[in-house]
Order: C-alpha cells, then structure tokens, then sequence
C-alpha cells in the first residue's frame, strides 16, 4: 500500500490470462481481506495507545497490553469510597486535568445522559485534614452550554493524582502512605505513567527519589502551580490503602495481585540490594548471625542497651546499635540494614527498614506496656510476616517500664491501661507511647534471642 492509502498498480490492476474471472475473484477477495486485517490492526493500534497498559511478564520484561475492558466512546468514572481509609476515581476516555483549579475533567465524545460530580481527597486517609480536594466533573456534553477546556498538552500514558504532606514525613507514614499505596498504583504501567503531586514536598521527592524515578519514568508535576490543561486516555485519582503499611493482593488494581513481597523485591532492585537471603547457620554454623539494634534518642528507648548487647553477644549474636536520623540517606540505609539477619527495637518508626531485610530474616518488636499489642501487630505484625520475614512481638510488663517508676503502681496508667484506652487515643499516646521508655529485663527476654537463633538455624 503506497502513502497515499492507494493500492500499488500492480495489486491493483485486473488479473489477466487464462484463469480468467475465477482468478480475478480469489485476488479480489485476498485484497478485500487484506484491508480488513489493515483496519483491524490500525484501530487496535489507535485504542491500545489510549487505552492500555505496560504489564509485567515472568520473565521480568514489560509488555503493552489491552485493559480488561475498553471503555465506551463516551469514556467512564469509576470511583470507590469502601474501606475504613482512602477514596479514589479512575477516569477513562478523554480525561483533561486542570492542576490549579484541582480539577480532573471526562468530556465526552456524545452527550452523556447527566452532568456529575464527586470530590475527593488524593491522600491515602480521607480524613487528613490540610489536604486540598479535586473534583472530578462528567461533562454532559461538548456544547457551547457545558464547554470542556482546551488541551494545551496532551499525554499519551496514564497519570496518577496523589497528595503529599499530612503525616509524610514521618518514616513509617512515608511508606504506609505513600510509597507502598504509589507502588500498587503505578507498578502496573512499567514506569510509563504521569504522576501529579498535590501539596508536593520537593525535599521528599529528593529523598525518595530513587523509588519514585522507577515507578514513573517523566518528571513529577506540581499539580497546585500547573497551568496547563492536561491531556490523558486514564486518570487515577488518589491512591488506595489496603492495610496499614501493607498490601492486599486481592485489591490489586487490573488483576496484579501484588504482594508485600513485591514490594520488598523492588526495594532491593532499586537500591542493588546484594543479599537475598539471610546466613544459614545450617550451613555455616561457625558464623555468627549480624544483629541490628535500633536505638531511639527520645520516648520509648531502651535504657539498659549495653546490657542488651552483651546478653545478645553472649547468646551468639554479633551487635551492631543503630540510631538512623531524619538526614540519613535512604540508600545508606537500605544497604547498611540489608547487612543484618536480625532487626530489633521498640515500637516505632525504626523498624519500618524491615523492608530492606533479606527475605527470611527475623524482626523482634518490642511493645511497649499498656494494652499496645493490637497497634503493634497491625503496624508491623502483619506486614512483617507478609514481607516473608520472621515475626517475633516481646511484649513488656510493667516491671520493665519507666511508668512504674514515673507514677507508681496504683496509677490507672500502670493498674488499669483498658481504662486508658477506653478515655480515647490522646491519652494512649500521651503516656504509652510519649512518656515511657523501656528496661528489658535479660532473663525474660532470653528465650526470645533464642527463637530467632532457632530459626536462623533452618534457614
């Protein structure tokens, strides 16, 4: 087929000789279906540009493929507010964000039966206060009455609206909500995709930088000084939290099924991770498992350290204190904590580098007294063992706590931490996680070293 959309000459001329019209059929017919195949794959090509998605194949390469289902011409919102944490709106079709006026805008190819709206915030928790919302609009039409605003730049991968700011800034809310939830949102597009920060914090993107660059391979946009109508085929709006520093496979977007495990996996990738697993004592029984101490410098540190070393030195371990500070840079980190077989510390953001342990390493948490098991468990219990990694929860009395001390035993604080709960969560935080700190006593806290020496030993 020349540029011009014409047949060649040769294709196009009548067939001449003695086969006569039976030829000229059969020829006809092979052209006709030709151009049927042409217009099949130019249309499939067209819509799978608009409408489709990089996925990832076992083999670790990432492929273009259709979305499970095209959206109809007039294109689709699709938004879900279940589940105790966030919101979020997909827009499929000719999707136009408008980033000052916090705006995502469907316009239609025909009239839509009715105009709608919902707003949203684009951060993880609904309920964060501080946190502009967008309003996603379905036009229902493209009339002069209802006009939709002029592309003055058109993207041809999907984007993603999120919000920084609220709790980010805190370690563990920086991966709880916003890098975990950015990776189940973005993994899918291979890196092909658009991400619009509201509320942007550009020393976080700079800290993070490495993690984001490899979900998304453009620039991040600062959606509250965007004066740009932005052209996409799909916008997401909002990032969803499954659980708690955590994911859910079944809640993956288009059928993923992504894992915490995935999770881990990319961290060690990005960073160049070199371990994968932690030492087998199995088969080199003459080392001594590596043991990172995380040392708070404020509430809920432990006073009695130098004890604790030599208890865990005399058990077998070799111990290292840590005491990471809000500067450290995140790859130093990772490769320092990838080092260890053991993390251990009290409840708090610190043991949020679980995530750059080797698969099959032990996490000890240590909880703080006053009914903190079930906070405990849910921050980091259950993502721990989803990371695959070996879960151990030494839960404090009130012997081993500097409360005691502080208010004596009849105080409702140390007698009666239910009622504490029950007089609601300031009051919790004010005294079990704010004012305590912690003395572990050795000889009750032995057997726990020991599990995680016996399960290093089946590695």
């Amino acid at each position: 087929m020349g540029s011009d959309g014409k047949l060649p000459t040769s294709a196009a001329a009548a067939v001449k000789g003695p086969k006569g019209w039976a030829q000229r059929f059969l020829n006809v017919g092979f052209v006709a279906g030709f151009l049927l195949v042409l217009l099949t794959y130019a249309v499939f090509s067209q819509q799978s540009q608009r409408f489709g998605a990089v996925v990832a194949s076992p083999d670790g390469t990432y492929n273009f493929r259709l979305l499970n289902k095209l959206p109809e011409n007039n294109g689709k919102v699709v938004c879900t507010t279940a589940g105790p944490y966030s919101e979020t709106c997909d827009v499929f079709g000719d999707v136009r964000t408008n980033g000052m006026a916090h705006t995502v805008t469907l316009v239609p190819a025909t009239s839509f039966t009715e105009r709608r709206e919902w707003t949203i915030k684009p951060y993880i928790r609904r309920t964060m206060s501080g946190i502009p919302e967008v309003t996603i609009t379905q036009l229902d039409s493209t009339s002069a009455s209802s006009p939709a605003p002029a592309c003055t730049v058109t993207h041809h991968v999907p984007a993603i609206v999120f919000a920084l700011g609220g709790l980010t800034g805190n370690y563990w809310h920086d991966f709880s909500d916003a890098l975990v939830p950015l990776f189940v949102a973005s993994r899918r597009y291979g890196g092909e995709v658009q991400l619009l920060v509201s509320n942007i914090q550009p020393w976080w993107l700079g800290k993070y930088e490495a993690i984001v660059r490899r979900l998304s391979k453009y620039d991040a946009v600062d959606l509250d000084r965007d004066e740009k109508i932005r052209c996409f085929p799909r916008v997401t709006v909002g990032l969803r939290m499954h659980k708690e520093f955590d994911i859910v496979p079944e809640f993956s977007p288009d059928g993923q099924r992504l894992a915490m495990t995935d999770f881990t996996a990319f961290l060690r990738e990005t960073y160049s991770l070199p371990r994968a697993a932690p030492i087998s004592l199995k088969q080199t029984p003459e080392k001594k498992p590596r043991l990172m101490l995380l040392h708070r410098g404020h509430y809920r540190k432990i006073v009695n350290v130098p004890e604790i070393v030599k208890a865990a030195e005399k058990a077998g371990f070799e111990v290292a204190i840590s005491d990471p500070r809000f500067g450290v840079q995140v790859e130093e980190l990772a490769r320092s904590v990838n080092s260890f077989d053991v993390l251990m510390g009290v409840h708090g953001a610190g043991l949020t580098n679980a995530v750059f342990l080797p698969k099959g390493a032990v996490v000890i948490q240590v909880v703080p007294y006053g009914k903190m098991e079930p906070l405990a468990k849910l921050d980091f219990g259950d993502p721990i063992v989803d990371m695959e990694l070996r879960y151990l929860e030494y839960s404090i009395t009130a012997q081993e706590s500097t409360l005691l001390e502080m208010l004596g035993p009849d105080h409702p604080v140390i007698k009666d931490p239910e009622s504490v709960h029950r007089s609601g969560w300031d009051k919790v935080a004010e005294y079990y996680l704010g004012k305590q700190d912690v003395k572990l006593d050795l000889e009750r806290f032995a057997p726990t070293l020991e599990l995680a020496l016996d399960h290093l030993r089946q590695q």
